[in-house]
């Protein structure tokens, strides 16, 4: 951490601040060793499209349930501890599939439920804790280093995995990889053990938070964003990658094109934090969601593994140009709305329930594809319809006022 504060001295770093981001650190690599081959993993024992959409809805509807319960935990227990049995659900989920094994594919419900309360607690906490200890002049920092740290262990996660995998016969590797993922939560849970106890106080007014969206322009246009946001990521957080695996048959070849991406990606989120002023925030979320949508038509015919790779470089370059900015504004907008500092936790819920509503649509526009369809000409039409959410995301944002507002936070 002391490298960093002399690296960017002219920024209030806490100690707070580097450990949130330490734990972020632990959490990337362990999901970047692990949820991309998890998909497979299913994958591999049923082959079929629509266990995988399940496995994915279920965790996606659990992790919407989870943000609503931890967000009231939130304001009546320490976030600290939210955060800790956000960590020890996804340390479950490990646990259940190291236990399950060759029948994972039997209890995907199970899986996706496990791991969506998990991501949910994990996501609430971390997610408030990020509001509360970055201020406006950190946050472009905070969230560009994050990304970072996400494209770290994206580089060493997968083509870990993917070696180790690849090394072992039956399953074996398999088991390896989710139980480093294991030992990172563990990890993570104890480096928690150090944050500065944060309780809160008060009711949980999830619908006052709603009622804002009348009251104020610019958090309802915030919400629209998260909803197309989430329109994207349903579908596309699995069926690259098993695009990736059917094409090559390797998960060697799935954990280059994560280090491809993550690899590429580093280096945009690092460009990112440095480049992005607060004045042009709206034209760089504008050419980063149109990149991100071009950047399909490279692989809806005739699929390569050389067109996956390069498309990989794309979207890394594009996403974090999008990403830094975009999160910056919406917790600058949270910042400028009625009682932000005693209703903070009832934001981030809601701004989760848009994301996540977002990607229930998607995923059940993909299983109602597949089912009435024949999948190779229903997959592609449908990647591009829901390939457009991140370019749709300007248009909810252009009209949000962007004038350097003290947070009210902190």
């Amino acid at each position: 951490m002391s490298i960093i504060r002399k690296r960017f001295r002219h920024l209030a770093l806490s100690k707070d601040l580097g450990l949130l981001l330490l734990i972020g650190g632990l959490y990337s690599l362990s999901v970047a060793l692990s949820n991309t081959f998890v998909n497979i993993f299913l994958w591999k024992q049923s082959g079929r499209f629509i266990d995988l959409a399940i496995y994915n809805l279920t965790a996606v509807i659990f992790e919407l349930l989870a943000y609503i319960a931890a967000g009231q935990c939130a304001k009546k227990v320490d976030r600290i501890v939210v955060l800790r049995m956000g960590v020890l659900f996804l340390g479950f989920f490990y646990i259940a599939v190291l236990l399950i094994g060759g029948q994972a594919s039997e209890w995907i419900v199970l899986l996706g439920a496990l791991l969506g309360v998990g991501y949910g607690f994990y996501w609430l906490a971390y997610n408030v804790l990020t509001f509360e200890i970055t201020e406006p002049e950190t946050r472009d920092f905070f969230n560009g280093f994050f990304g970072s740290l996400l494209s770290m262990g994206g580089m060493i996660g997968p083509i870990a995995a993917g070696f180790i995998i690849s090394r072992f016969t039956s399953n074996t590797g398999y088991f390896i990889i989710f139980g480093i993922s294991l030992g990172c939560f563990v990890a993570a849970v104890l480096l928690s053990l150090l944050l500065k106890r944060r309780p809160s106080r008060g009711r949980f007014q999830l619908l006052e938070v709603w009622k804002e969206r009348d009251r104020h322009p610019d958090w309802r246009r915030v919400l629209n964003a998260h909803f197309f946001q989430g329109l994207r990521e349903g579908v596309f957080v699995f069926v690259i990658s098993v695009f990736v695996f059917v094409t090559t048959g390797s998960e060697l070849a799935l954990g280059t094109y994560g280090l491809v991406y993550s690899g590429v990606s580093f280096f945009s989120y690092s460009l990112a934090v440095k480049l992005v002023k607060k004045e042009h925030r709206k034209k760089v979320i504008f050419a980063g969601g149109v990149a991100l949508f071009l950047s399909l038509f490279l692989i809806i015919v005739n699929l390569t593994f050389t067109k996956l790779l390069i498309y990989a470089a794309i979207i890394a370059v594009a996403y974090p140009f999008l990403h830094v900015p975009y999160v910056s504004m919406t917790y600058d907008v949270i910042g400028r709305s009625r009682e932000a500092a005693e209703r903070r936790v009832e934001y981030i819920v809601l701004r989760e329930i848009f994301i996540n509503a977002g990607r229930t649509v998607s995923i059940l526009s993909f299983i109602a594809a597949i089912t009435l369809f024949d999948e190779k000409v229903s997959i592609p039409v449908l990647l591009l319809i829901l390939g457009a959410g991140h370019s749709l995301i300007y248009l909810c944002i252009r009209k949000v006022n962007t004038q350097p507002v003290r947070d009210l936070v902190n």
